[in-house]
């Protein structure tokens, strides 16, 4: 009976708080009154909400519903989760397909879908769709990446909501904004190919996608910014909107530097292993013990401490070297001796060396060395998430403090369903 009056009063609050966002009309002698009313209904609203969430996080009490599969809409999902909201995921009944990938897929669902509830639903079954009804009317976001038309023959889609739902905020991530490619189907290495990412990684002639799924996750991250802007107009305005992120135009995005270039020099950049370098020395060199290298010497102090520090002895003070413009016209006979000396030191020294003289430097490390890195380690920036098994893994979080403090997993990754009959 409790969970029913509990049920009641929020459906009550709900469509009090939906009939106080109409507009009306300026001369309305009680408008002042009736804001304060729905002020007072804001605030009660928003304190039931704190409690179905974890609290002293910024989005706890936000309630997001997401319809969301692979990459793109999930990573969405986990920003806003992991910031405090209570996220609560939608899957059909044999559950999201990434939770059975292999391969390079294997990790998308343990992820991507940390802090997030599971509640399964068949939307062509008028008693789940229902459900999920219910669960919107709760809602303040709803986020969805399936193709064009896939919500909306079950009236899931924003137009429809939008008329009952006046305060919803959302937040479809799709392969292209509204136009002429928004029927095709995109994937992160469709749109690299297509927006001069693939074209500036790779060699000339072999164009090569980025070895993440950099362009869903950055998607994911702007769907995220989105929702956190239309939260905050909506407690200007009392209503809610659309969101709308393109993964086509997240990729041009991150060509854009290369579009410019090119219209204000008139010069196109080639891609990255063809091109001529702004600087002298931005290299991969080998080490004694057969370890690669980056090392840059980016300015002229830079270029005085680096001969210093490594004893270059003529290269140092050679006036065909004596500021970086000539150093990068020097790159082809420079270069092969700056190697034979770097050889000479093992990637140890060259690190202890570089830190000491603050200069740049990176060892080349592989993505499951990151388990070990002695900064991720010291710093916090790995967090324990315990799996739908059982078992535990550190896991990367998000890459800012909130006030000094990361923002961790708190709860264990779903099992498909845990948490039907729960949430309501």
């Amino acid at each position: 009976m409790a969970k029913k009056a509990k049920k009641a009063k929020r459906h009550s609050a709900a469509k009090a708080r939906n009939a106080s966002a109409r507009p009306r009309a300026s001369g309305d002698p009680d408008l002042k009154k009736r804001k304060r009313k729905r002020a007072a209904l804001d605030a009660r609203v928003r304190g039931n909400e704190r409690k179905r969430s974890t609290p002293h996080l910024p989005l706890s009490g936000i309630r997001v519903v997401e319809f969301t599969h692979m990459v793109m809409g999930p990573t969405c999902g986990m920003i806003l989760g992991d910031l405090g909201a209570e996220v609560i995921k939608v899957e059909p009944p044999g559950g999201d397909k990434t939770r059975t990938l292999i391969g390079s897929g294997a990790g998308f669902f343990s992820l991507f879908n940390r802090n997030k509830k599971s509640v399964t639903a068949d939307l062509s079954n008028a008693k789940d769709r229902a459900r999920i009804e219910k669960l919107i009317a709760s809602a303040d976001i709803v986020s969805e990446n399936f193709r064009a038309g896939a919500l909306t023959k079950h009236g899931l889609d924003y137009a429809s909501l939008k008329k009952k739902h006046k305060r919803l905020i959302y937040v479809s991530h799709k392969g292209f904004l509204p136009g002429p490619y928004d029927h095709r189907v995109a994937l992160d290495e469709v749109v690299q190919m297509m927006a001069g990412l693939a074209y500036m990684t790779g060699p000339p002639g072999r164009p090569l996608r980025a070895g993440s799924s950099v362009n869903d996750i950055m998607g994911g991250m702007f769907g995220a910014i989105g929702a956190l802007a239309a939260i905050r107009e909506r407690q200007q305005t009392g209503r809610g909107q659309e969101i709308q992120v393109g993964l086509f135009e997240n990729c041009v995005l991150l060509s854009a530097q290369h579009m410019l270039q090119y219209r204000l020099t008139g010069v196109a950049s080639p891609p990255m292993p063809d091109r001529i370098n702004a600087w002298g020395v931005f290299d991969l060199f080998e080490t004694s013990d057969g370890e690669q290298v980056f090392l840059g010497v980016v300015t002229d102090t830079q270029w005085a401490v680096f001969g210093r520090a490594f004893d270059l002895g003529a290269l140092a003070n050679d006036p065909r070297l004596a500021n970086n413009n000539l150093r990068v016209q020097a790159r082809d006979w420079m270069l092969p001796e700056l190697r034979t000396i770097v050889r000479r030191y093992s990637a140890k020294d060259l690190q202890a060396v570089f830190e000491r003289e603050g200069l740049p430097y990176a060892p080349i490390v592989k993505p499951e060395q990151l388990f070990d890195d002695p900064h991720l380690l010291a710093s916090g920036g790995l967090a324990e998430l315990t799996l739908d098994n059982g078992k535990t893994t550190p896991v990367p979080l998000l890459p800012l403090l909130l006030d000094g403090r990361h923002l961790t997993p708190r709860i264990p990754l779903a099992t498909l369903g845990e948490h039907d009959g729960e949430v309501e």
